[in-house]
C-alpha cells in the first residue's frame, strides 16, 4: 500500500509539471506572437491588391528592424481590395507620405509588411492611413514565366 502512495504522489507531481510547462508555452506564444492582446501601438491602415501570405501577427518592419504587426485584415467590397489594419511602436513617427509595401524574407521565408518612410514633415497620426501599397508579387507566376520561357528557348533550338 506504501509504494502504491508513493507511485501515486511521484505521477501527481509529474502531471503538474507538465501542465506548468504547457502554461508557460502558451504564455511564452502568446507574448511571441502578440496574440495576447493589448494593443499599445499606433494604428494604421493600409490597402493593398493582393496580401499573399499576410496573416494577422505578421510582422512590419522598416529598414528590416521589427517595429510592429498585423492586428487585422479584412475586405473592402467597393474596391475589392485588402484593408490591413497595423499596430505599430507608439514611438515611431512616420510622414504622411510613407509607403507600404507587402516583400518576402527570401525565396522560402514568409512574407512581411515592409514600411518606407517618406519626406514630409507632417506626421501620421493614429488611426492615419498610407495610402502609397504595393502588393504581393506573384512569385508562382514569375516562377512559371521563367520556365516557360527557358522551356521555349530549348524547343525552338
Amino acid at each position: 500500500m506504501a509504494g502504491t502512495l508513493k507511485d501515486n504522489l511521484l505521477e501527481a507531481v509529474i502531471g503538474l509539471l507538465v501542465v506548468v510547462l504547457a502554461a508557460g508555452f502558451v504564455v511564452y506564444a502568446a507574448g511571441r506572437t502578440g496574440a495576447g492582446g493589448g494593443n499599445d501601438g499606433t494604428m494604421l491602415v493600409a490597402r493593398f491588391p493582393n496580401i499573399a501570405g499576410v496573416n494577422p501577427g505578421t510582422d512590419v518592419k522598416v529598414a528590416g528592424v521589427k517595429v510592429g504587426r498585423v492586428v487585422a485584415l479584412e475586405l473592402d467590397p467597393g474596391s475589392y481590395q485588402a484593408v490591413v489594419r497595423l499596430s505599430v511602436d507608439r514611438g515611431l513617427k512616420l510622414p504622411i507620405d510613407s509607403s507600404a509595401a507587402i516583400t518576402s524574407e527570401g525565396l522560402l521565408g514568409g512574407n512581411y509588411v515592409a514600411l518606407t518612410p517618406g519626406a514630409d514633415s507632417a506626421m501620421l497620426k493614429d488611426g492615419g492611413e498610407i495610402v502609397e501599397t504595393s502588393g504581393a508579387p506573384d512569385l508562382m507566376g514569375l516562377i512559371g514565366s521563367v520556365v516557360n520561357r527557358s522551356g521555349g528557348d530549348a524547343a525552338a533550338k
